[in-house]
């Protein structure tokens, strides 16, 4: 995409975009197969389940390992550990705060999109900090087909009242890139555990390094009109 964009809606993944939760998911996936002696080549699954709904992810541990596969077991062995690293905070990614407030000091409107549930989504947003600078959440609860499927971002763009072209959405997985490109948003990716595929790199108009700069996309080619977008020394619009 060349020119300005026609921004009027940013719609925000939650895990590995705006909050540091992916390696801690990862790590206790990890740990708790091991745990009962799930070991060959772990990490690669888990790599491969960045940025899907857990139901997906389920799967794909019973078309690895056997319908005999312990899953509540693993389940729980995953929630304590995870919920023990949590239990020190729940860090936000780089950049995050400046981002947020900067579109709510430009009155953009926002949504969080999310493969995580309700009660995870609520439950961790609220840890970090954020819960109440979003009006709207959307989660794998509100769909039937959750990421890579466009629906989640359609249902967000459609409860701000908007057609998806005029979203910007950002996403950290190869996965919530190709559900937010399917929808016909504007794609940001900013890579976290993963790398971009090529597939990735070509539906995204732009691949940063943090929020930071999605924030500088924003403000040299979001068409968002604020003080708080402006870098320091700018102007104010006539």
């Amino acid at each position: 995409m060349t020119g300005e964009w026609d921004v009027r809606a940013v719609l925000l993944d939650m895990d590995g975009t705006l909050l540091d939760t992916e390696r801690v998911y990862f790590d206790s996936l990890v740990s708790a197969l091991g745990a009962f002696g799930y070991t060959d080549d772990v990490e690669t699954l888990c790599h491969a389940m960045v940025g899907l709904p857990g139901p997906d992810c389920e799967a794909m541990l019973h078309a690895r390992y056997g319908e005999d596969f312990p899953l509540p077991a693993i389940n729980e062995a995953f929630i304590a550990r995870r919920d023990e690293i949590l239990s020190a905070g729940l860090p936000l990614k780089r950049g995050a705060v400046e981002l947020l407030d900067a579109l709510q000091g430009s009155e953009c409107p926002m949504a969080i999109v999310t493969s995580s549930s309700r009660h995870t989504a609520d439950a961790h947003l609220t840890l970090a900090g954020i819960r109440s600078r979003f009006d709207h959440v959307l989660t794998r609860d509100d769909v039937t087909r959750g990421k890579p499927s466009p629906d989640l971002y359609l249902l967000a763009a459609s409860r701000l009242g908007l057609n998806p072209e005029f979203c910007v959405a950002v996403e950290d997985s190869n996965h919530g890139v190709t559900s937010a490109h399917a929808a016909g948003a504007i794609t940001i990716m900013v890579p976290d555990m993963v790398p971009p595929t090529d597939e990735s790199r070509a539906r995204c108009a732009a691949v940063v390094d943090d929020l930071g700069e999605v924030l500088e996309v924003l403000r040299t080619r979001g068409g968002l009109h604020s003080k708080f977008l402006r870098r320091p020394g700018e102007g104010r619009d006539p």
